[in-house]
């Protein structure tokens, strides 16, 4: 089975410009992120898609795949899937998961990726999956930053909200407390459906593109994850990144 990773990744954040390129112990944040994912054994290769030339100069001088993406994406999703096709053209071989890794997860691990693809090896009528982690402060839980999501029984997404979902308002200080992780594999043919779908209410509201999939009534497979991780939205965030990734094993091996 061909099982692409790909990292969109472009300088003009809205709320953290050139975040892409800032650096953690001497490494552009979307290298951590590219040779982190790499080391996953589930994958056949990994490039990062970007519109910006300084990225796609960075990767060259890193030995990373990169591909040219245009610079009219608005969502992370449409711009995998232009990297995924020219991919297909230049290698001749058509993907078969397509794993969509936000270039802002610097602290991703190769078995968070791993753990990703598993149940849509085992379940073929499985499309898209996403990671998901406890949160272990109030703090985290309120952030507009952080997606949050609860979840079915069978672990299924049943809502993803910027907001504190579930409610403590009711008298219960003990919710499950859930963030989405992005790390998202994709089935190939549905990646591009997908990105056909009308963008629906829900997801505008939320500003979580999943929303999409719950509104026209299919299902999200949520996997835990127990890898502490971190996205980087802010400098705040690059700093707290910083001292977590301090001796981190993975950064040992190719931080030299």
């Amino acid at each position: 089975m061909n099982i692409i990773a790909i990292i969109p990744a472009r300088m003009g954040s809205s709320r953290y410009p050139g975040k892409p390129l800032a650096l953690i112990h001497g490494i552009p944040m979307v290298g951590h992120v590219a040779l982190r994912t790499a080391m996953s054994a589930t994958l056949s290769a990994t490039y990062v898609a970007t519109c910006d030339d300084i990225i796609a100069r960075y990767c060259r001088d890193a030995g990373l795949a990169c591909v040219m993406t245009g610079d009219h994406h608005v969502r992370c999703s449409t711009r995998t899937a232009e990297a995924l096709l020219k991919v297909e053209a230049e290698t001749g071989q058509k993907a078969d998961i397509v794993v969509m890794v936000q270039g802002d997860e610097p602290m991703v691990r190769p078995e968070m990726i791993d753990a990703a693809v598993s149940p849509m090896l085992e379940d073929a009528s499985i499309n898209v999956v996403n990671l998901m982690a406890d949160m272990d402060t109030l703090e985290e839980f309120e952030d507009p930053n952080e997606v949050k999501v609860v979840v079915d029984r069978n672990n299924n997404a049943l809502y993803f909200s910027r907001e504190p979902i579930p409610s403590r308002k009711k008298g219960s200080d003990r919710v499950p407390m859930r963030k989405q992780v992005c790390v998202i594999p994709f089935r190939r043919d549905y990646l591009l459906r997908f990105n056909e779908m009308e963008e629906s209410p829900l997801e505008i509201y939320e500003s979580v593109d999943m929303m999409r999939i719950l509104e026209y009534g299919e299902k999200v497979r949520m996997v835990p994850t127990t890898a502490r991780t971190w996205s980087v939205d802010t400098p705040e965030d690059l700093a707290r990144v910083a001292r977590l990734m301090e001796g981190d094993d993975l950064m040992l091996q190719y931080g030299k």
